[in-house]
């Protein structure tokens, strides 16, 4: 399973009045985290788009178990789940100091031709290249 990880000390032009993170902003986080898995894999966007494809975000899913707030040090984990026919990355958002989790979610990405711009209903042989995985 690939796995990334980033800490991330939550800015002042993130939050609320009540120096809460605003909601939007958690998506933000796990594309942050998202980053570091691709390059983990040697697979980011831009190598995305040179192999092409495009990978766009189809699906979102965030649950809200504690207030991020500002200042807060927080550790942000992604972990690669699903890629056969999808990218699914599952995420975790935990208080770096106590190791409190505070946030989870996911990303669901797929496939998109660059030539055709037709979604693919597997994912492309470069990705399972770039797992090492064979086919």
């Amino acid at each position: 399973m690939v796995v990334a990880e980033t800490v991330i000390k939550v800015p002042f032009h993130d939050v609320d009045s009540m120096r809460v993170v605003w909601h939007g902003f958690y998506v933000k986080y796990f594309e942050i985290a998202r980053c570091e898995l691709l390059d983990e894999i040697g697979y980011n966007y831009i190598q995305m788009n040179e192999s092409g494809y495009a990978w766009p975000v189809i699906d979102v899913r965030v649950r809200y178990a504690q207030p991020v707030r500002f200042q807060q040090e927080i550790r942000v984990i992604a972990k690669l789940k699903e890629w056969e026919n999808r990218l699914k990355i599952d995420y975790l958002i935990e208080d770096v100091e106590s190791g409190k989790r505070l946030t989870k979610g996911y990303t669901v990405q797929v496939a998109c031709d660059l030539k055709t711009n037709e979604m693919l209903f597997e994912s492309p042989d470069i990705l399972f290249e770039k797992l090492g995985i064979k086919r």
